[in-house]
């Protein structure tokens, strides 16, 4: 199948933007509860934006107003066409709000000039000042409303929700950013320094597209002409290769991509975190454990506003999702990984319903917990005062020469393990081997990777009771390389106990989490350095958080490797200035080595609860 096939459903379901989970449940027509509206507001420099707005028929009561802000089209537009879905959920649209959609400025039908990730300032026009006066007029000119407004999104709408509540205006009484985008170096376009190769092109290519009229349409996509995503990456060779023969300097982002590889003033002056201040309003941030996307955006998100904005009421929710999962699937399985019932049934009707209900339709007073996690592994939901919670202590598992995981620090004096690594035959991250990025990857059985040789793999025995781990996970590790740069990739497994009849040699080995490390990036984002070759250094490398009991009888597994391809670009292993200028002959094997000995004890550490 060819890319350009599926664009529409890739950008519907996979552009970060979704509507309602249209699921069992009593029959309900947006067509025949609602009429909708079709105005172009205008901000306070002039410029026009195109929004939808869809009133409810019944109007025996004034409504409340939620809104989604989305660079990704608010289709359709044709007069009186209508979605088959709005909200967050159809439980939301059945009770009766007033929904707003926006193509947010330079966007589609919308005037003005697009800008990625528009920087925050305090004067002048952005996306905060962009909502302020889309709430100024949307007050003044619909009629029966109740004064009360909240702010929805998923991913980059997501986004444009953080920024709408910077310095509350004082209608909006909710908001739930949803997988937002929190800072691009660290969301989507990197993970600690390492580029999204696969995610980033395949983005970029249509939504990165300069516009140069209003329109109702979305550019064509790229063309690969394969579903073998691993053959394509791999022959397009280095990062420079891109320009040259497919995108022609015509997708300005990409351009500036490649201008900044490090942490520079780009990407700092497009963190939204610092500024996520004077917040007035209640805020539910919702992630999913399993999102290759936004995971950072969110956990990121929920602690800036905690940190600066000091009483207002900030909750948390993560489920066992995908990125925006939970309003497009009914969240009962993923990859290899099965939850045991509807978690997105679930959040809409526990969480999300009664979150916008409280605040726009009521005073807000009520019970709820700071954060409500899922609990993978046992399959449950978890409330807490506080994330990570405060009950959770460190366990330190030590990585042994004999590819054993242990909590015992290792007796040897100069134990290592070592593997080569092929730039010429990376480890592929996932069996999805298909045009876009995978997602299924997140939870997926690990043993595809059993012959590997460049895949260290660490083990512990059967545990002889439950553990329980929730927060972030630190992997401490010295390693060496036998040239001057590398990549190291840290993966936690779940390994569940083998079938009896079973003629595998190991049960199910479902991924819990992993990160990437850009090693030239080791002390500072901003300023790379090269590895000296052979010398053991020590790299630090964050997890993000979990929540997951690996039970009793199952064992907990550490695999580390220096390719996650094609989700990753391929590090050439030789040191370059700006790796979006390495050459083919950059690219060269190397020996790597992590180091298991009491002067150079790797390990992971996790926070342990006791569990239930």
């Amino acid at each position: 199948m060819k890319f350009k096939s599926i664009l529409p459903l890739f950008i519907i379901t996979l552009c970060f933007q979704s509507d309602a989970l249209s699921r069992e449940g009593p029959y309900f027509s947006v067509e025949e509860n609602y009429r909708v509206q079709a105005v172009d507001i205008p901000m306070r420099d002039g410029i026009k934006l195109r929004t939808h707005i869809y009133i409810p028929l019944d109007q025996t009561e004034p409504h409340a107003i939620l809104m989604n802000r989305t660079p990704y089209s608010i289709w359709p537009y044709n007069e009186n066409a209508m979605k088959p879905n709005i909200g967050p959920s159809m439980d939301l649209a059945r009770r009766g709000y007033i929904f707003v959609y926006q193509d947010v400025r330079g966007r589609f039908m919308s005037e003005g000039r697009f800008v990625n990730m528009r920087p925050y300032n305090d004067e002048g026009i952005n996306e905060n000042t962009d909502t302020y006066d889309t709430i100024e007029w949307l007050l003044e000119n619909l009629p029966n409303h109740n004064g009360n407004v909240g702010l929805w999104g998923i991913s980059y709408p997501g986004f444009y929700v953080s920024m709408g509540i910077i310095n509350s205006h004082p209608a909006i009484k909710a908001a739930s950013p949803q997988a937002p985008i929190a800072d691009w170096y660290w969301d989507d376009v990197h993970h600690n320094g390492a580029f999204s190769l696969q995610l980033s092109f395949t983005f970029l290519y249509p939504f990165g597209q300069k516009r140069e009229n209003l329109t109702t349409r979305w550019p064509s996509g790229f063309d690969f002409n394969t579903n073998d995503k691993y053959k394509f990456f791999k022959e397009l060779g280095p990062l420079k290769h891109v320009n040259k023969y497919y995108f022609r300097n015509k997708i300005p982002f990409w351009n500036e991509i490649q201008k900044h590889p490090n942490y520079d003033e780009f990407w700092q002056k497009r963190n939204i975190l610092p500024h996520l201040k004077n917040i007035n309003c209640a805020v539910l941030t919702v992630g999913g454990f399993f999102d290759a996307e936004d995971l950072y955006g969110v956990l990121a998100t929920y602690t800036a506003i905690e940190d600066q904005n000091p009483g207002i009421s900030n909750r948390i929710v993560m489920g066992p999702w995908s990125h925006g999962a939970w309003a497009r699937e009914l969240g009962d399985s993923l990859g290899d990984a099965s939850f045991g019932s509807n978690t997105s049934t679930y959040y809409q009707e526990n969480i999300e319903f009664p979150f916008f209900e409280a605040h726009l339709y009521g005073d807000g007073k009520g019970v709820f917990p700071e954060a409500v996690m899922f609990e993978t592994g046992k399959n449950q939901w978890r409330e807490f005062e506080q994330w990570p919670p405060s009950q959770r202590k460190p366990k330190r598992y030590y990585l042994q020469q004999d590819h054993t995981l242990s909590t015992h620090q290792t007796a040897s004096i100069d134990g290592f393990v070592e593997y080569v690594s092929k730039p010429s035959n990376p480890v592929p991250y996932t069996t999805e081997n298909q045009a876009r990025w995978g997602r299924k990857f997140m939870a997926e059985d690990q043993r595809f990777l059993a012959d590997r040789k460049d895949v260290l793999v660490f083990t512990t025995e059967a545990l002889s009771e439950d553990l329980t781990v929730a927060g972030p996970i630190a992997a401490s590790l010295w390693v060496s390389t036998s040239r001057d740069a590398a990549d190291w990739i840290v993966k936690i497994i779940d390994v569940q106990p083998k079938e009896k009849g079973s003629k595998e040699e190991s049960g199910p080995q479902i991924m819990v989490r992993w990160e990437i490390l850009r090693g030239r990036f080791r002390n500072s984002f901003s300023k790379p350095e090269a590895f000296i070759p052979d010398k053991p250094t020590h790299i630090n490398i964050k997890l993000l958080d979990v929540m997951h009991t690996f039970k009793k009888g199952h064992k907990v597994m550490v695999q580390i490797q220096s390719s996650f391809f094609p989700f990753f670009d391929r590090n050439p292993q030789t040191y370059v200035d700006n790796i979006f200028n390495a050459n083919r002959w950059s690219f060269k094997k190397a020996t790597h080595k992590v180091y298991t000995n009491t002067k150079l004890p790797s390990n992971i550490e996790f926070g342990v609860m006791e569990t239930d």
